[in-house]
């Protein structure tokens, strides 16, 4: 299997030890993850569970008045669809394709089988929810007490962690939308980001050209999620690695 399509590139689906992964591989299903498209909106019903391999999917919380935030990220370190586990059936957030790519999705019947034999599956799951809602925490206390250029700053690392390269394709009012600020808020933190070096800006594409820098100006909820993800997964037999490693400091 070529490597850009290989399900290992999911951190949960590279942890699972050679018997659990061999009961789902046949069940993977590849699918294309476009930018823009809309994996389940508030209140739906998800069929599907989604290991992202290279594309990040963005949860949000939309208001009555049609404003929006993001309350946490799914890359190829996660899986869409904790409510099908956790015994919710659906959630309250929309779920949006932020940065273009593929996935995994495996129906809900084969992960709830594997998930009830409360085995390494199950144990590993709920691991990373945990995780998860220290993201949705953390970034509730984000965007209440630090500012703008420091919320972007936590942004950006956490989606280059997510992909192989510095480049990210996304527009200021995405951003914008991502953090539930005015876009003009936003152009004022990303260029002042790009007086001191640390990225480069243009048509809706972000190149990082100095990740210590932004790594020096984003405040402690970056880490604090980095670290919380390593502490609860990085002790998971891998049979491919490490799922994370913690950020020095």
């Amino acid at each position: 299997m070529h490597m850009l399509h290989d399900p290992n590139r999911n951190h949960l689906l590279a942890a699972l030890l050679d018997a659990e992964f061999d009961r789902l591989a046949p069940h993977l299903e590849l699918v294309p993850m476009l930018l823009g498209d809309v994996i389940h909106e508030s209140g739906g019903t998800l069929h599907h569970a989604y290991f992202p391999t290279t594309a990040i999917v963005s949860l949000h919380y939309e208001l009555e008045n049609g404003s929006s935030a993001e309350i946490a990220g799914v890359g190829n370190e996660g899986v869409l669809g904790v409510s099908l586990f956790m015994g919710g059936g659906t959630t309250p957030s929309r779920a949006l394709v932020q940065t273009g790519g593929h996935g995994y999705r495996l129906r809900v019947q084969v992960l709830m089988e594997e998930f009830n034999r409360a085995g390494p599956v199950m144990r590993l799951l709920l691991r990373y929810t945990q995780a998860l809602i220290t993201q949705m925490s953390q970034t509730a206390v984000c965007n209440r007490h630090h500012s703008v250029e420091q919320q972007l700053c936590r942004w950006l690392l956490l989606t280059l962690d997510r992909l192989p390269s510095n480049e990210l394709t996304m527009t200021q009012q995405l951003i914008a939308n991502m953090l539930g600020v005015r876009r003009e808020g936003v152009t004022e933190a990303a260029g002042k980001l790009q007086d001191s070096g640390y990225i480069r800006y243009r048509r809706g594409h972000i190149t990082v050209l100095d990740r210590a820098g932004l790594e020096q100006d984003v405040c402690e909820c970056y880490l604090v999620v980095k670290k919380e993800f390593a502490r609860l997964l990085s002790d998971v037999r891998q049979r491919q690695g490490p799922i994370l490693k913690a950020s020095p400091g």
